[in-house]
């Protein structure tokens, strides 16, 4: 909307009526760039999520929005039962608020990547919902909200697909490559929409889980977004600039560059949730938070062909999901070939295992977040290693 009024018409009506030479005028053009929008829709989203974050807090206390914990859980984690969840609505609404202010709005990816953000949101608000309705830590069935995340996948695929086939966007069926850059420059990992869908499919539920996963521990899941996040921004203003796409061997499109707006002002609203979710936590972010990041993040991994450097840049949500996964089949196949169960960690996700080991809350918090950095590094050194 900004973008819209103070360059598409405030700049281009005066340039037009001959006040291009007046230094207003000239201030004026600042807004037309990506980098400078993007800075002020990180700012936009803080101070939106900062300034608004009591008001949610004390709204979902008046409510009676409390956090339901497993029984089965560390004991320490107890303590934490009535905390107000269902923060993520503070995280979210700054995102989509900052978004649409500093974005343009014309471009069709900004919509996909909304669209899709405000719907794994609402599968989190139910499953939120129906935690606090029925008092327990057992929300939306597995599969509905598996059907939910599903059909969000099927609109990006066929959002795509339309587009594409209107002319209306150069989205193209490949795969990048990490390393490889022929598969950004060539079509020889060309796989076509069908087979493409189960795999967008497998990217945005995948991520969405993995950051519901993550999601334990006071300040965890939100400061390892902030990393995510940051790194992504890189990566989506790369391919949105055809010179810095081109030099290391991104695949460019012409419309990515907006989305960088988008990751910004994910950042943004991520700090300013952290400044409230930090040990101890004020207000946890619930579903409608880590659903709507991790769809955003896989979202955005896709739009921009970046989904498999996801891998590298979410590292932690990763091996948060992966511990799970292992536990799972670890046990199922001990117990069907030896009588009794056995489990590889001592709870999980991962994050728990250390927790039963001995470790404090913060020092994992803040040795994941470590880790978060190394694999962000890691992802953006690929850009030179192609």
């Amino acid at each position: 909307m900004i973008y819209h009024i103070f360059y598409e018409w405030l700049f281009k009506s005066l340039s037009a009526g001959g006040g291009g030479e007046s230094y207003f005028v000239k201030a004026l053009n600042v807004f037309q760039y990506v980098t400078f929008r993007t800075a002020y829709a990180a700012v936009t989203a803080l101070l939106i999520s900062l300034l608004f974050g009591k008001r949610v807090i004390e709204a979902l206390r008046r409510l009676k929005v409390g956090q339901e914990i497993r029984e089965e859980g560390p004991q320490a984690h107890q303590a934490k039962r009535g905390t107000p969840t269902m923060g993520g609505v503070l995280i979210i609404g700054s995102v989509l608020i900052s978004t649409l202010l500093w974005a343009r709005l014309s471009s069709l990816y900004v919509w996909i990547i909304l669209v899709a953000t405000a719907g794994f949101a609402t599968i989190g608000f139910l499953d939120d919902y129906l935690k606090v309705a029925k008092r327990q830590n057992l929300g939306l069935q597995g599969r509905w909200k598996l059907v939910g995340q599903l059909t969000i996948a099927l609109f990006v695929w066929g959002a795509l697909l339309f587009f594409t086939y209107q002319g209306w966007a150069d989205y193209s069926w490949k795969l990048s490559l990490p390393f490889f850059k022929q598969t950004a420059l060539s079509r020889i990992t060309d796989i076509g929409p069908l087979i493409y869908l189960p795999f967008i499919a497998i990217v945005l539920m995948g991520f969405s889980n993995a950051v519901n996963l993550t999601d334990g521990l006071d300040g965890l899941a939100i400061s390892v977004t902030v990393i995510a996040m940051a790194t992504l921004t890189a990566f989506t203003y790369i391919s949105g600039d055809k010179r810095w796409a081109d030099y290391v061997g991104l695949e460019h499109q012409k419309e990515i560059g907006e989305l960088t707006i988008f990751c910004g002002a994910m950042v943004g609203a991520s700090l300013g949730f952290l400044w409230y979710n930090a040990p101890p936590a004020e207000v946890f972010m619930g579903d409608v938070g880590s659903l709507a990041i991790g769809g955003a993040i896989g979202t955005i991994g896709v739009l921009t062909k970046q989904e498999l450097i996801l891998v590298l840049i979410g590292g932690v949500y990763v091996i948060e999901a992966l511990s799970v996964t292992l536990q799972v089949g670890f046990f199922k196949m001990t117990k069907r070939r030896l009588g009794t169960g056995k489990r590889l960690f001592k709870m999980t996700p991962l994050h728990h295992h250390f927790e039963m080991t001995g470790w404090k809350e913060p020092k994992i918090v803040f040795r994941f977040l470590i880790i978060a950095i190394l694999f962000a590094l890691l992802s953006l050194s690929t850009l030179k290693l192609r």
